[in-house]
C-alpha cells in the first residue's frame, strides 16, 4: 500500500485542492448559479484527470476504468443538476446518479458473487426503502425506489470484491468497498435530509462522504488488470 499511495499520490493533489476550495468557499445553496456549479464539479473534474493522467492506452486497455471514467462524467452532471433542484432538476440528477451506479456495478463486475453480501445489502437498501416510503409522495414513491436498488446493487459488487480471508486480497478491491459504502451513506443523508426531516451538518456530512466515495471508486480502478485477473481466478 505505502507504494501506492506514494506513486498515485501526487495525481491527487489538483483533487484535494479543488475539494479544499469547495468546503473553503461554501457558496451558499440558496442562489446557484454556473460559478457555484462549477466549484461543486471541480473536484470531480480532477478525478477525470487523474483517470486520464494513467493514459489513454491504460484506459483502451481495461474496460472497468472506462466504465469508472464514464460514471465520474455522469457524476458531474448529476452534480450540475443538483446545483439547481430546487428548481425542479432533483430528477435529472437522480437519473445522472443512476446511470453512475451501473457503469459502477459493470466496472466492479459479478465475480465472486458473494451472496452473503447481497442479503446485507438488499436488507439495508429495503429497510431504508421502508422508512422513506411514508415520507415520498408522486413519481418519488418509485423513482427513489429504483435508486435505491441501482445503489445497493452498487454497493454489493463493491463489497463481494473484497475478500479478506485469502490471498484475492487487494488495495483497490478495499478502495471500491469504502467508496461505495460512503457513496451509500452519503445518498442516504441527502434522502433523508430532503424527505424527511433536517439533518444537522447535512451538507457537509453529504459533500464530504461524496467526495471520499469518489475518489476511493476512482482509485479503485488503478492497476485492475491485477484486479481483474483475481476476479477471473476466482
Amino acid at each position: 500500500m505505502p507504494h501506492e499511495v506514494k506513486s498515485e499520490g501526487p495525481k491527487l493533489v489538483p483533487f484535494f485542492k479543488a475539494t479544499c476550495v469547495y468546503f473553503v468557499l461554501w457558496l451558499p445553496t440558496s442562489s446557484p448559479s454556473w460559478f457555484s456549479a462549477l466549484i461543486k464539479c471541480l473536484p470531480i473534474v480532477c478525478l477525470w484527470l487523474f483517470m486520464l493522467a494513467h493514459g489513454f492506452s491504460f484506459l483502451g486497455a481495461h474496460s472497468s476504468a472506462r466504465k469508472i471514467l464514464a460514471g465520474l462524467i455522469f457524476s458531474s452532471l448529476g452534480d450540475a443538476f443538483l446545483i439547481w433542484q430546487e428548481q425542479g432538476y432533483f430528477s435529472h440528477g437522480l437519473l445522472m446518479f443512476a446511470i453512475t451506479h451501473i457503469l459502477y456495478s459493470s466496472a466492479f463486475g459479478m465475480k465472486p458473487l458473494n451472496h452473503h453480501a447481497g442479503l446485507v445489502i438488499g436488507a439495508v437498501s429495503a429497510v431504508s426503502y421502508a422508512l422513506l416510503y411514508p415520507y415520498l409522495s408522486g413519481p418519488f414513491t418509485y423513482l427513489v425506489g429504483v435508486y435505491i436498488a441501482l445503489i445497493g446493487f452498487m454497493g454489493w459488487r463493491a463489497v463481494a470484491g473484497l475478500q479478506l480471508t485469502n490471498d484475492l486480497w487487494t488495495w483497490t478491491k478495499m478502495s471500491a468497498c469504502l467508496g461505495a459504502v460512503l457513496f451509500i451513506v452519503s445518498d442516504l443523508t441527502i434522502a433523508v435530509n430532503k424527505f424527511c426531516f433536517p439533518v444537522p451538518y447535512s451538507r457537509a456530512i453529504i459533500m464530504a462522504t461524496y467526495y471520499a466515495a469518489q475518489m476511493l471508486i476512482a482509485l479503485s480502478a488503478v492497476e485492475c488488470q491485477d484486479a481483474e485477473t483475481a476476479r477471473k481466478r476466482a
